[in-house]
């Protein structure tokens, strides 16, 4: 969750923006978008929803607690607006914008008053429109249908914020349809960026100082956006145009399904210097019985391969994964083959969740619900063996030289935190002159979830360098019969 600010046109009226961003990095990015399609009417940042004019809340949808969140923050900002009507201070616009406004618009609007406007995910090109139709009339909701090509036709080219690292949508929806997931009812069906747009956005991102891009989508590696012939184009390609733009160095991508990491995105791994060692590839569960019922569409064996597949073309390869835990039916035979399968894996870092039931998925009324206390049991001793893994995964880069690049200041005195090749943060002291950098750095010690390092000087260091594949990662897996 954070805060996303926009900056206003010089000479125009301030007025004060609040975003609060819940969930995945394409909210983090349409966050920053929507602060783009309000610079021009002259918002401005604010710390704090208390001396807000607008406040938006772009909200998640994928579990139950998220949604209940965005609840409890509307009840506070319902006093807040109310006092400050009472006080004089001016007017204050609510919107919920995102996947909850999309599933539950007219739910929010019965249950809190105090919201002006609810905007789905496909539709928020669009607020510059409706705050000036909500000045007129409360209680407007749109987005309910999926238009992303629009939305992105109408979003501006330049994009405001600073920095050297980027979030770039090139895919939004899906058509996987998993059990559990609301993805599809909340975002629509699969569609990705024409090339051209997506490079076109990449250029003016580089021309702003950006160095490291990553690419978003909720099935990113199923990516067919228009190429310049006219043809389907896929992700690898897109990744090997992006890096012939000048500045961009390092590309990352996420989130990936197992059944769309093809043959040429895989072979890109080992070819192109760009495309960082860092793969996120959930699975969801080592079961091949709750693969089934999840709908995932493929096996434990089929991803054991894959992982097979990708190590033999990059090595030293990082894998982060998602896992469910508690999904309905779960067995404790199901739950040894998740350990089984993390274990074999070796994961590098990874995102772990009790199942939540989310209405109008089909698993929320399939039965044999487990029970909550044997989730958390459950869940607890999985997060400990990833935990396990991505301590172990740090501290095997102790002794290595790796190309870091610095993103901002650090804590203490002139202190520089940048990121490895494998997404670790890396803390190095006397750094601070190199924000902007890729600078090889030697890793001191690794910790639970970032690296001490210490500049080298040495020009013979190897800026690339891949090192020896680290047992916690390179360990060839086990065969198993299908």
């Amino acid at each position: 969750m954070s805060d996303t600010l926009a900056h206003p046109k010089a000479g125009q009226a301030t007025k004060r923006l609040f975003i609060k961003t819940y969930g995945c990095q394409m909210n983090v990015y349409d966050s920053e978008r929507m602060a783009d399609v309000l610079r021009p009417l002259g918002y401005a940042p604010t710390e704090t929803p208390d001396d807000a004019d607008f406040v938006i809340l772009n909200t998640c949808h994928i579990r139950e607690k998220a949604a209940e969140k965005v609840y409890s923050e509307l009840g506070k900002l319902r006093v807040l607006k109310e006092a400050r009507g009472e006080a004089g201070q001016g007017g204050m616009t609510i919107a919920v914008a995102g996947c909850v406004a999309q599933a539950e618009g007219e739910e929010i609007m019965r249950r809190q008053p105090a919201v002006d406007l609810v905007v789905g995910p496909q539709a928020y090109h669009q607020l510059p429109e409706l705050l000036t139709r909500t000045a007129r009339a409360r209680g407007e909701r749109i987005g309910a249908d999926f238009a992303p090509v629009d939305k992105f036709d109408a979003l501006p080219a330049a994009r405001g914020g600073d920095g050297v690292t980027a979030f770039l949508t090139v895919q939004e929806g899906c058509d996987k349809f998993c059990t559990f997931c609301v993805v599809p009812y909340t975002r629509g069906a699969e569609w990705s960026r024409p090339v051209a747009a997506v490079l076109n956005e990449a250029r003016a991102l580089a021309d702003r100082g950006v160095r490291e891009l990553t690419l978003l989508g909720q099935n990113v590696n199923a990516y067919d956006g228009e190429g310049a012939d006219g043809n389907p184009s896929t992700l690898a390609r897109l990744a090997y145009a992006l890096a012939d733009i000048p500045g961009i160095d390092r590309i990352r991508y996420t989130t990936s399904h197992p059944n769309d990491m093809s043959d040429d995105l895989i072979a890109a791994h080992a070819e192109l210097d760009a495309l960082m060692p860092y793969l996120h590839l959930p699975v969801q569960s080592g079961s091949d019985r709750l693969l089934r019922l999840m709908n995932r569409k493929h096996g434990r064996q089929k991803y054991f391969d894959l992982i097979e597949r990708i190590r033999a073309a990059r090595p030293d390869m990082a894998l982060s994964g998602d896992f469910i835990v508690g999904f309905p039916g779960e067995t404790d035979r199901d739950f040894e083959d998740t350990m089984d399968l993390v274990r074999r894996v070796r994961y590098a870092s990874a995102f772990s969740f009790i199942y939540s039931p989310r209405p109008g998925t089909p698993a929320a009324t399939m039965a044999a619900q487990v029970a909550p206390e044997v989730a958390k049991a459950r869940l607890h001793t999985l997060q400990a063996l990833l935990l396990e893994q991505q301590t172990a995964f740090n501290q095997s880069q102790a002794g290595r030289i790796l190309p870091v690049l610095f993103e901002k200041k650090g804590r203490h005195g002139a202190q520089a935190i940048g990121r490895s090749p494998y997404l670790q943060s890396v803390h190095v002291d006397d750094a601070d002159h190199l924000i902007g950098q890729i600078v090889p750095v030697e890793i001191v010690s690794g910790q639970q979830n970032s690296l001490a390092g210490r500049l080298i000087h040495s020009q013979a260091a190897h800026l690339q360098q891949r090192g020896a594949v680290s047992q916690a990662i390179g360990a060839p897996l086990r065969s198993e019969a299908p």
